[in-house]
């Protein structure tokens, strides 16, 4: 497979298929594609099925197969950027549920869980992130612009919720609350923060969409008048 990622604001990925070679998306994220280009629609089996059903993902995959050499392109659906992401044994990486995009059939996907209750409930993206695993390329859709840091162990970093969009195994994921009553109530800035341990690569993205949606809300009219 050899990929081209091209525009600005609203990337595309296109990816340049021998025949045979194979691609997998979770959602509706094709945008164009050759005619030679195969699609068929799975599960995954019952267990992987009910996992994602209860971590609110999609709970099929479209793999899309080149009959032939073929193209297909997968859109982002949010201002931001496309990265690719090189997946081995040992080189795992976990990703915030919305920022899968696609991937070639030897990467796997699975739910990650925090392990930390607190996480869970306060941690932005929720206590189920996605673990990408298996051999291959795949590519990870960011909101706004990624920032990347390198963790040394014990080493932290503290972030607003919304904005990990993933990190590397070897990273600790908690929640801590704002300390102070007053930075709770007056500080704009939310009860909890998510704090970062290496060792490990912090993938930060600066404008998540949930912080968009919260922006504009006030601003959406309501019918009330």
């Amino acid at each position: 497979m050899r990929y081209e990622i091209k525009g600005g604001s609203f990337p595309v990925v296109v990816c340049n298929l021998e025949s045979g070679e194979q691609m997998i998306t979770e959602r509706g994220s094709m945008v164009w594609m050759s005619p030679n280009m195969q699609m068929e629609t799975k599960g995954g089996g019952l267990g992987r099925m009910f996992s994602k059903a209860f971590s609110g993902e999609s709970i099929f995959q479209n793999i899309y197969t080149a009959k032939g050499a073929g193209m297909i392109t997968f859109g982002s659906s949010f201002p931001g950027q496309i990265r690719s992401i090189d997946i081995a044994p040992g080189k795992e990486m976990i990703l915030q549920k919305s920022a899968f995009l696609a991937a070639e059939s030897g990467v796997e996907l699975s739910i990650h869980f925090n392990q930390r209750l607190g996480t869970g409930f306060f941690g932005g993206e929720g206590f189920i992130m996605q673990r990408l695993s298996g051999n291959g390329t795949a590519f990870a859709e960011i909101d706004g612009e990624l920032v990347e840091y390198e963790l040394k162990p014990g080493q932290q970093i503290v972030v607003d919720t919304g904005n990990v969009a993933g990190f590397t195994p070897g990273v600790q994921m908690e929640i801590r609350q704002v300390p102070g009553m007053k930075n709770k109530l007056l500080g704009g800035e939310g009860l909890f923060n998510t704090v970062l341990t290496g060792p490990g690569r912090v993938w930060l993205q600066t404008m998540p969409i949930c912080n968009v949606a919260a922006s504009i809300r006030p601003y959406i009219p309501t019918g009330n008048g």
